[in-house]
C-alpha cells in the first residue's frame, strides 16, 4: 500500500526550470511559525489530478505553508521585467513568489503551481517577500468569481494564515496563496530576455512559450511573428471580457499581463458599481492611467512592448520586422472591437448583426453613466423588461424618459431577430450575472476572516460567485447595488 508521502506526489514535469535556466533563480520558502489552512479548492485540485482528500490535511497544510517541499518540487523565482506605470524597470521578477513545479492536469494541460507570499527571494528588492492575509483572500475570491464568469484567469489551490504578523501601513496577519496558471510567463518576461542581450537566449523563451502556449504557430512562415499575433488575439479577447462585465484591473503593468491571456496578480482589482468609464480603484493609479476606458488603449500600448522584443526573432532584416509588427500592431483596436462587440451585443440580446448596434450599445452606456446606473443591474435587468417588466430596469435610473426611450428602440430591433422574447431573455441570463464580487461585500468578507477568524461571510460570498447567473432564494442581498458613500471606494497592491 502506497504511504501518504508518495500519494500526495504532485508528479512534477518541471520544463521551465530544465529549459530556460536564465530566466529564474533557485530558492526556497520561508517557514511558516502557526500555519492554518482557511479554504482549500477540492474541485481544483481534482482538475490538477491530486488527491484532494490528502491534501486537505496537515501534509497538506505544510505543503501550501511552505514548510515542505513535494516530492519532485524544483522550486524557483521567475525573473522577469516591466514598465510599471510606464516607467520601465529591467529586473523585477517574483519578489514574494515561488514557482513549486508544473503538473499535467486531468486534461493534458500544463499548469504551473505557485506559492505567493511565502517569503524573500533574490528579487525581493528590500521586501520580506510575504503577504498580508487580505490580499490572499482577495485574490482566492476573485480569481475563483472570474473562473466562473467565463474569464480566463489563474486559479486558487488554498489560501493559509501564517500564525505571523507582516508589517506594512501597521502589523497585519500574514497569509500565503497558493496560484495556479497555465504558466507565470508575462510580456515582462520577453522584456527581460531584452535586456540579456543575446538572440539565442529570446528565441530559447519564444520557442518555449510558443510549444507551451501556441504550438500551431511553430508550424507557421514566421513563427514568431505567428506568436505575436496569437498573443494580440488571447489578450484582447481578455480585456474584451473584462470591459463586459465592468472589471478593472487596475495595475495594467507589462509584468502583470500573461502571454497565456489569463487575468493574473489581484491587487488593486474590483468590479464597477456605478457605471463610469473614468473608474479607477487602484490607490497608486492617481493619473488614472489603467482606469475602466483606458484598458483596451493599454492593452495595445502593452502588446507593443512585447513587439519591441520580438523584433530581432521576426525578420533578420530590422526594418522588415518592424514593418511586419506595426501592421499587426495596427489592428490590435480593430481586433479588440470584434471581441468588445460580440460580448456586447450578446449581452443585450443581439443575435443578428446591424450597422447600428455600436450606436444602440454606446447609447446605453451614456445613458447608464448620466445616471449613475448600476453596470451589473442595468444588463441584468434587460431580460426581465423583455418580458413586459420594463421597472425593472427603468428603477435604476433618477430620470426614466431616456431608458425608456432606448427601450423602446432596443426592443424594436430584438422584434427583427424572429426569436421568442422568453429565449432571447434567458440566453441574456446567462452572459449577465445576477452575481458578482461586490465591493462591499467583499471587504465584509475579507474583514471577518481577517480581523474576527470568522470565514463564514466569505464561504457566503463565495457560494453565490460559484454560481453566478442563477438567481439564488434568500441570497437578494448579494445582488443589490453598493451603498451610498461620499468616500471613494480604494484597494491596495498588498506588498
Amino acid at each position: 500500500m502506497e504511504n501518504s508521502e508518495e500519494l500526495l506526489n504532485f508528479h512534477f514535469d518541471n520544463s521551465f526550470a530544465h529549459k530556460l535556466e536564465d530566466f529564474f533563480v533557485s530558492c526556497k520558502s520561508d517557514p511558516a511559525i502557526s500555519p492554518k489552512l482557511l479554504k482549500f479548492n477540492h474541485a481544483l485540485a481534482k482538475e490538477l489530478g491530486l488527491n484532494p482528500d490528502l491534501l486537505n490535511t496537515e501534509e497538506g497544510l505544510a505543503i501550501f505553508s511552505g514548510n515542505k517541499l513535494p516530492i519532485g518540487s524544483e522550486p524557483l523565482a521567475q525573473a522577469y521585467s516591466g514598465h510599471q506605470f510606464g516607467g520601465f524597470s529591467p529586473l523585477l521578477g517574483d519578489g514574494r513568489a515561488l514557482l513549486l513545479g508544473e503538473v499535467i492536469d486531468i486534461r493534458h494541460d500544463r499548469k504551473d503551481i505557485q506559492l505567493k507570499g511565502s517569503g524573500r527571494t533574490p528579487f525581493s528588492r528590500g521586501g520580506d517577500g510575504k503577504s498580508a492575509l487580505g490580499p490572499v483572500l482577495r485574490e482566492y475570491l476573485m480569481s475563483e468569481a472570474m473562473q466562473t464568469l467565463g474569464v480566463p484567469t489563474t486559479r486558487a489551490l488554498a489560501a493559509v494564515s501564517t500564525g505571523e504578523d507582516v508589517l506594512r501601513d501597521t502589523q497585519l496577519p500574514g497569509g500565503i496563496l497558493t496560484r495556479v496558471a497555465s504558466s507565470h510567463i508575462r510580456i515582462g518576461t520577453f522584456q527581460f530576455a531584452t535586456t540579456l542581450g543575446d538572440r539565442n537566449k529570446m528565441r530559447d523563451l519564444a520557442d518555449y512559450a510558443i510549444a507551451r502556449h501556441y504550438p500551431r504557430s511553430a508550424e507557421e512562415r514566421n513563427p514568431y511573428l505567428s506568436f505575436f499575433e496569437e498573443v494580440k488575439k488571447a489578450q484582447s479577447f481578455l480585456v474584451a471580457r473584462w470591459m463586459s462585465i465592468g472589471f478593472i484591473h487596475g495595475v495594467m503593468n507589462t509584468d502583470n499581463m500573461s502571454i497565456s491571456g489569463e487575468t493574473i496578480d489581484y491587487g488593486p482589482c474590483a468590479f464597477m458599481d456605478a457605471y463610469a468609464e473614468g473608474t479607477v480603484f487602484s490607490s497608486i493609479d492617481t493619473q488614472g492611467r489603467y482606469a475602466y476606458a483606458n484598458q483596451p488603449a493599454i492593452l495595445s500600448w502593452n502588446l507593443s512592448r512585447l513587439a519591441e522584443s520580438l523584433i530581432p526573432l521576426v525578420d533578420e532584416n530590422q526594418d522588415k520586422a518592424v514593418e511586419l509588427l506595426t501592421q499587426s500592431i495596427e489592428d490590435i483596436p480593430s481586433t479588440y472591437e470584434v471581441f468588445w462587440l460580440k460580448e456586447m451585443r450578446a449581452k443585450v440580446g443581439i443575435t443578428k448583426e446591424n450597422h447600428g448596434d455600436v450606436l444602440l450599445i454606446n447609447e446605453l452606456l451614456s445613458i447608464m453613466e448620466k445616471d449613475k446606473a448600476d453596470f451589473t443591474l442595468s444588463f441584468r435587468s434587460l431580460s426581465e423588461a423583455l418580458q413586459g417588466n420594463d421597472d425593472a430596469f427603468l428603477n435604476l435610473f433618477n430620470d426614466p424618459e431616456l431608458p425608456k426611450n432606448w427601450l423602446l428602440r432596443w426592443k424594436r430591433c430584438l422584434e427583427k431577430q424572429g426569436q421568442l422574447n422568453r429565449i432571447t431573455a434567458k440566453k441574456m441570463n446567462t452572459i449577465n450575472p445576477i452575481y458578482i464580487p461586490r465591493n462591499h461585500k467583499v471587504e465584509e468578507a475579507l474583514s471577518a476572516s481577517v480581523h474576527n477568524q470568522d470565514m463564514q461571510p466569505f464561504e457566503d460570498l463565495l457560494d453565490v460567485l460559484e454560481k453566478p447567473y442563477e438567481e439564488s432564494p434568500g441570497k437578494e442581498i448579494f445582488s443589490k447595488g453598493a451603498p451610498f458613500s461620499k468616500t471613494t471606494y480604494k484597494t491596495y497592491c498588498g506588498t
